[in-house]
């Protein structure tokens, strides 16, 4: 078996962080995507320019058996991120996205058993597959909604509700990697993750929300809020996610087959409107959106329970939100012209 890892969306905005991490950690990353997504590219360039020859650029898609399969033959380790990452994506293009996120890690998965070596294998799964959750009590103040009597928020417990052609792609995904843990005893782990930020992340209005808004105002862009705002995450910044992955690597033995809500948890948690006022005390963006209809399959709240994360994988975030979101404000300052 090789010892290369694998990371599928590589050029993307977790994947280059992990990339970079691993390359400075001394490992060889074969770095797979297929550069639709915009800011791969400058990702790229990015990673080439730190990681020189530790790492190796592959320019196809998961859906591309052939090329993965060659890929996933050399790997040791397989972090599979790429996705179709929009829930609106997913609604205008359900087919194309189930092709991505369906088929494309069912492709990853095929080829991890009839390589016969059985890579640990990582998965990027997300909290939609819990859908809107409707039967939870929910409070509503001044700037957020809070759950009514949840505690530490929703853990993997929670029956599954795929809400959305992205909810069903990604969910039937997070379910086929946990299964061939079971019957074909491949070592993988699948996480649901809440709402990853940080640099080298290129938000846009459908998916990466706080850097969107900070990019918006930092531009002077004109900003829409889809439904009233007071929507909660949980946020983690990317750098806590990149130690979750390796913890989860390095215990694979005992974590083989299991699955992890990741997030920033009860600690970490933020409304579109209290992102906004941050930004207008913080760094004087005085941002005046305007307000639509809200989104199909949007949760007005939904917070990580992180408890078993923190029990089995000995994991919690480091950054505070915010120290992570002035960390994202920097380097969009700093690289503003990519915006």
């Amino acid at each position: 078996m090789g010892r290369e890892v694998l990371v599928t969306g590589g050029a993307g905005f977790i994947g280059s962080n992990l990339v970079a991490d691993l390359a400075e950690r001394g490992q060889r990353v074969i770095v797979y995507d297929n550069l639709s997504r915009k800011g791969t590219a400058m990702n790229l360039e990015w990673l080439r320019d730190a990681c020189g020859d530790r790492i190796e650029f592959i320019e196809a898609d998961v859906c591309d058996f052939t090329s993965l399969r060659r890929a996933v033959s050399r790997a040791s380790v397989i972090y599979h991120l790429a996705a179709q990452v929009a829930v609106t994506t997913s609604i205008a293009d359900p087919r194309s996205d189930f092709q991505v996120n369906a088929l494309g890690a069912f492709n990853v998965l095929e080829a991890a058993r009839l390589g016969g070596n059985k890579p640990i294998l990582v998965f990027t799964s997300t909290n939609k597959v819990y859908g809107c959750m409707e039967d939870l009590r929910v409070e509503e103040d001044e700037t957020r909604y809070r759950f009514a009597g949840q505690g530490d928020g929703v853990s993997e417990q929670r029956p599954l509700d795929f809400h959305s052609p992205y909810g069903c792609s990604k969910g039937a995904a997070d379910q086929y990697v946990r299964d061939y843990a079971r019957i074909y005893g491949l070592p993988t782990v699948v996480f649901r993750m809440s709402c990853i930020y940080g640099p080298r992340q290129f938000g846009n209005e459908d998916q990466g929300w706080v850097a969107h808004f900070l990019i918006s105002g930092m531009k002077g862009r004109p900003l829409t809020v889809y439904g009233n705002g007071k929507q909660v995450r949980d946020i983690l910044c990317v750098g806590d996610l990149v130690r979750a992955f390796h913890a989860a690597v390095g215990r694979i033995e005992t974590v083989r087959g299991s699955v992890y809500n990741i997030g920033g948890g009860k600690g970490n948690t933020l409304s579109l409107l209290e992102l906004l006022e941050l930004m207008r005390s913080r760094y004087g963006y005085r941002v005046a959106p305007s307000f639509a209809d809200w989104r199909p399959g949007d949760q007005p709240i939904y917070v990580s329970d992180i408890s078993k994360a923190k029990e089995e994988l000995g994991w919690e975030p480091s950054v505070g939100s915010s120290e992570g979101i002035d960390m994202l404000h920097r380097w969009i300052r700093t690289h503003e012209k990519m915006f």
